[in-house]
C-alpha cells in the first residue's frame, strides 16, 4: 500500500476529524475573520478528537504491517491469544479480563459478515461494532443477541438492499470504515484454552463469499496517510480532511451538513490538502489558538464527567451511539481520553478513579491502600465485575512480578474473605510479606494511581446509583 509522505504544517493542538459532504463553493471561499476561525478551529479539535485517535489505532492494527501492534489487513479477523498486559500499548485502559479479537473492516465494496459459534450460557462475551466517529452502532452477543449461534451482516453508509439469506440481521455504519471489537470471557487461567476455543469459532467474510454470489468490483486503492504522534500534534487539521472522506454526511449522519460547511471556511475539506483555500497568517494563528482551546477543553471535560461517589468518578451515558450521545461532541471527546472503545452503559458500567475515598490522589510511590467490598455488596452484574490497576501518567497496565493486571470475580475462590465475608483488596507497590494479604494483592504502580472497575452486563441496582462503589483507603 502506498503512504503519503508529505502532510502539510500547521498548529500545535489536538487531532481533529469529522465526516464528510464536499461544501458549495460558496461556504468554501466565503471570507473567514480571525475570530471565526479560531471558534471553527476549536469546535473541530473538539469534534475531531476520538476519531484521530481511532485512526491512530486502525493504521496501527489494519494499514501499517511493521507497527507492533499490527493485527490483521481489512476484513480479516485476529485472535488474540493472550490477555492485555504492559506490551499492549495501542490502546489506552486495556481490559485484561477478556481475550481479544478484532476485524478493520472496509465496507466500500460490499458489506462484511461475522458469524458466531454457540457458546456456553455461563461465558460472556460480547462483539462491539465501533465507527469512525467512535459510536458504538451496534452489539452481538450475551446480552443483545445471546449465546447462540448466528451471522450478522455490516453494512456501510452507502449499501442498501434487503436481508440476505442465511443472515441473522443487518447491522448498518456510518462510515466507510469500522472496528469489531470482540471480547470472550476467560475464567482463569486454566480455561485459556477452552476461550481460544469460542475464538476459533469466530468467523468473517465478504457477503458474496458468504453468499457464494459474485463479488462487486472492488474499491479503489487507498493513499493512506502515515499516522505519527508528533505530525498529528502539529498538523491535526490534515488528518481532520483526511478521514473525512470515509464519513459522508448521508443517513443519520446527514446532520453533519452545517458543520462541515463550517469547517470548509478553514479549509477543511474531504480527502482535500489542508488548508483548501488560502489562510491570512492572522487566520493562520487564530486557528492555532482554537486548537489550542479545543485541546484544554477536552481534558476539563475529561475530569468532570459524571458524578463522585466515594472516590469514583460515575458517568453513564458517556459512551453508545449518536442518538445517545445527541451529537455531545465534547463528551464524545472527553469519552475517548477516559477510555477509547469504552461500552455502552448497558453493556458495561465504568467507575473510574485517581483518587481515594478522602479525595486525595492516590500514589504508589509513598502510599499503600485498600479497597473493601463489604459482603453482600460486591458489583452487581448478570456476567462478572472487576478492578484494574493502571499507571497514572501513561493509563496502561503496570509491570509487575506476579504479572496481575486486576483482581476479578472469577478470581474469587482464589482469593481471602475476611470473617465477615467482606473481600477487602490489598493495593501496594511493593509485594506483602503477609499471605492473606498477598493473595489479595493488586500491584500498584511506582507513582500516580488509576483504578478502573468494570461491571459487564451490569445489574438495575448498578445503573439505577442503588449500588455505589466503595472509597478506597489510605493505609499509611
Amino acid at each position: 500500500m502506498k503512504l503519503r509522505k508529505h502532510v502539510s504544517a500547521l498548529a500545535i493542538g489536538l487531532g481533529a476529524a469529522a465526516t464528510g459532504l464536499l461544501p458549495g463553493p460558496a461556504a468554501a471561499q466565503q471570507a473567514v475573520t480571525p475570530k471565526e476561525a479560531k471558534a471553527i478551529a476549536e469546535e473541530a479539535a473538539i469534534y475531531g478528537l476520538p476519531m484521530l485517535m481511532n485512526y491512530s489505532v486502525m493504521y496501527q492494527f489494519a494499514i501499517d504491517q511493521e507497527s507492533s501492534q499490527y493485527k490483521a489487513p481489512f476484513n480479516q479477523i485476529k485472535n488474540e491469544a493472550h490477555l492485555a498486559s504492559p506490551k499492549d500499548t495501542a490502546i489506552v485502559t486495556p481490559n485484561s479480563d477478556t481475550i481479544y479479537s478484532f476485524i478493520w473492516m472496509d465496507l466500500r465494496a460490499e458489506p462484511v459478515v461475522i458469524c458466531v459459534p454457540e457458546i456456553e450460557k455461563s461465558r460472556y462475551y460480547s462483539v462491539q461494532l465501533v465507527n469512525l466517529y467512535t459510536y458504538n452502532y451496534g452489539y452481538i452477543g450475551s446480552r443483545t443477541t445471546g449465546n447462540g449461534a448466528g451471522c450478522y451482516a455490516i453494512a456501510g453508509p452507502r449499501w442498501s438492499g434487503d436481508k440476505p439469506a442465511g443472515i441473522d440481521k443487518v447491522i448498518h455504519s456510518s462510515t466507510e470504515f469500522g472496528f469489531a471489537n470482540f471480547r470472550t470471557q476467560v475464567f482463569g487461567p486454566s480455561d485459556l484454552a477452552a476461550a481460544k476455543g469460542v475464538q476459533a469459532g469466530y468467523k468473517v467474510s465478504t457477503l458474496s463469499k458468504f453468499a457464494k454470489t459474485e463479488a462487486p468490483a472492488p474499491a479503489p486503492a487507498v493513499d493512506w496517510m502515515k499516522f505519527d504522534k508528533d505530525t498529528a500534534k502539529k498538523d491535526p487539521l490534515s488528518y481532520l480532511a483526511f478521514i473525512l472522506q470515509f464519513a459522508p454526511a448521508i443517513g443519520e449522519a446527514e446532520v453533519e451538513k452545517p458543520l462541515r460547511e463550517r469547517f470548509a471556511r478553514i479549509g477543511i475539506e474531504p480527502g482535500k490538502p489542508f488548508p483548501s483555500v488560502e489562510l491570512s497568517d492572522d487566520v493562520k494563528s487564530a486557528i492555532t489558538e482554537g486548537l489550542e482551546a479545543g485541546a484544554k477543553k477536552a481534558e476539563a471535560k475529561k475530569a468532570d464527567v459524571g458524578k463522585v461517589v466515594n472516590g469514583w468518578q460515575i458517568s453513564q451515558g458517556l459512551f453508545g451511539n449518536r442518538a445517545m450521545l445527541k451529537d455531545d461532541y465534547l463528551m464524545r471527546a472527553a469519552a475517548a481520553l477516559v477510555g477509547l472503545y469504552g461500552n455502552d452503559s448497558a453493556e458495561a458500567f465504568y467507575p473510574l478513579t485517581r483518587q481515594d475515598g478522602n479525595g486525595k490522589d492516590m500514589d504508589g510511590s509513598s502510599s499503600n491502600y485498600t479497597l473493601t467490598f463489604p459482603a453482600n455488596a460486591f458489583p452487581p452484574v448478570n456476567a462478572f465485575w472487576s478492578v484494574t490497576m493502571y499507571d497514572g501518567k501513561t493509563q496502561l497496565l503496570v509491570d509487575n512480578p506476579i504479572d496481575r493486571y486486576l483482581i476479578n470475580s472469577p478470581m474469587l475462590p482464589d482469593m481471602q474473605q475476611n470473617e465477615d465475608g467482606s473481600l477487602t483488596l490489598y493495593i501496594q507497590r511493593e509485594e506483602p510479606t503477609d499471605a492473606k494479604k498477598k493473595a489479595n494483592w493488586l500491584p500498584a504502580p511506582d507513582g500516580p494511581i488509576y483504578m478502573v472497575m468494570r461491571l459487564y452486563w451490569p445489574a438495575k441496582a448498578a445503573l439505577d446509583g442503588e449500588w455505589q462503589p466503595p472509597g478506597i483507603k489510605a493505609t499509611n
